[in-house]
């Protein structure tokens, strides 16, 4: 957003939901950014190898006005122009590993994607505080992380669980080095884990357990409406007023979620978070917007006809479907549901599943199209995943898959190589 600057207008902007800035329109490079305690002027530049940079020039408001925040802009750009620095130099002092994390990555750069960056921080606390946010950067060595690795492994944490929390601590400290906080990444060397365990951890539902599964939901809202009439009849005899009847499509909100989560394998976070106007009916297309992702990043998928009209019967049904309305509202307060953990349990017992989790759909979804032939690259769209090697973990699922590919070379062949009966077909 581009504003031209003045005291009233920097006053009067208030803190939101997530940091933003404002840039100024009469000061090229000058922004402000507004977090939820304070306002900062910045400049954004670039160096003489193009590379873009931001400086700090001091906190907005009465201690420094839109004047004097264009003049020191003003003058630091002319210094550049000179091939100055205009950054200071850093001091050569060491820096703990939690006084990076907690003051530094966690406010500069962690934040800048709240939601993603909260699920970061609470993992690299819970992982690393204890052993070594206590230690110097620079002391830090990949023989200590080696062992802290086997104490992991020997009480079952799983080998694709500790690469995560490696690549994480990886990526904070190459940050570090990149904005010059420290000199060297001691992790920069460490080899990860080979996932010997990733595929073992993905469930989903085989064709009988869906059928029971699909069952189970029917009968759930079967149970809903014979309950429904029978209390409403109980009140009745009482003079009491009716509830309404639960004679729409739905009984409630759980089959729909379920099928969503089943046939778009969308997370239940962002199943929670989604609104009407992310769903575009006449193109079919679901948007997935980046503050309910986990990766903080927008997803656009295209639904099938289930997704499609299950959407559409919900929305015929639900009393709030403007754009900004939530899809699944909780019943009672209208505000974002929690969780649906009890009536989710309930299906799972009637259905006989057992070792299913809710996220397990998400795993059904892809393991599903990859059984069915779709390439892992396309998965990886759908499910949204950054890295194809993520989607690597549904590859064994596609035998038959890998066997139509090789059988292309014997169709063009086959026919023109001769092979002795008893060599062709042993015993």
């Amino acid at each position: 957003m581009i504003k031209n600057f003045t005291q009233s207008y920097i006053q009067s902007l208030k803190p939101d939901d997530r940091p933003y800035t404002v840039t100024d329109s009469a000061c090229h490079g000058l922004y402000v950014y507004v977090g939820k305690s304070k306002k900062t002027y910045y400049l954004k530049y670039l160096d003489k190898d193009d590379k873009q940079h931001k400086h700090k020039i001091g906190e907005a408001g009465d201690v420094l006005t839109v004047v004097q925040a264009r003049t020191i802009a003003n003058q630091l750009k002319s210094s550049i122009t000179l091939g100055e620095s205009i950054e200071p130099e850093k001091p050569a002092s060491r820096l703990k590993l939690g006084e990076f994390m907690n003051g530094i990555y966690t406010p500069e750069r962690l934040m800048s994607n709240p939601k993603a960056g909260q699920l970061t921080l609470n993992m690299m606390r819970s992982v690393f505080s204890e052993r070594f946010y206590s230690c110097y950067i620079d002391a830090l060595d990949i023989k200590d992380f080696n062992a802290w690795r086997n104490d992991r492994l020997s009480v079952g944490v799983k080998r694709v669980t500790v690469n995560k929390n490696i690549i994480a601590l990886r990526a904070a400290l190459k940050w570090g080095v990149e904005n010059g906080y420290f000199a060297s990444n001691p992790l920069q060397n460490m080899k990860l884990l080979k996932e010997t365990d990733a595929a073992s951890k993905v469930r989903y539902l085989t064709d009988d357990e869906r059928t029971r599964l699909l069952a189970a939901l029917d009968e759930r809202e079967a149970r809903m409406r014979d309950a429904r009439n029978s209390h409403n009849e109980w009140r009745a005899e009482r003079d009491l007023p009716a509830r309404p009847e639960l004679d729409d499509v739905f009984a409630d909100h759980l089959k729909p979620m379920v099928l969503l989560s089943l046939y778009c394998g969308i997370r239940r976070g962002t199943l929670l978070g989604l609104l009407w106007g992310d769903m575009n009916f006449a193109a079919e297309i679901l948007t997935m917007r980046g503050e309910i992702m986990k990766g903080g990043e927008i997803l656009r998928v295209p639904v099938n006809s289930i997704v499609l009209n299950t959407l559409a019967a919900w929305r015929n049904q639900s009393g709030n479907i403007a754009p900004d309305d939530l899809v699944f509202p909780s019943p009672r307060t209208g505000e974002m549901l929690k969780d649906v953990k009890k009536a989710w349990r309930g299906v799972l017992e009637s259905a006989r599943i057992d070792n299913f989790r809710w996220h397990d759909m998400r795993h059904d979804f892809a393991s599903q199209l990859v059984m069915k032939g779709i390439d892992l690259n396309t998965v990886r769209e759908l499910m949204g995943h950054k890295d194809i090697t993520t989607t690597q973990i549904y590859a064994h699922l596609a035998p038959e898959h890998k066997l139509r590919a090789v059988e292309v070379l014997a169709a063009d062949f086959g026919s023109k190589i001769s092979i002795a009966p008893e060599i062709a077909s042993p015993a």
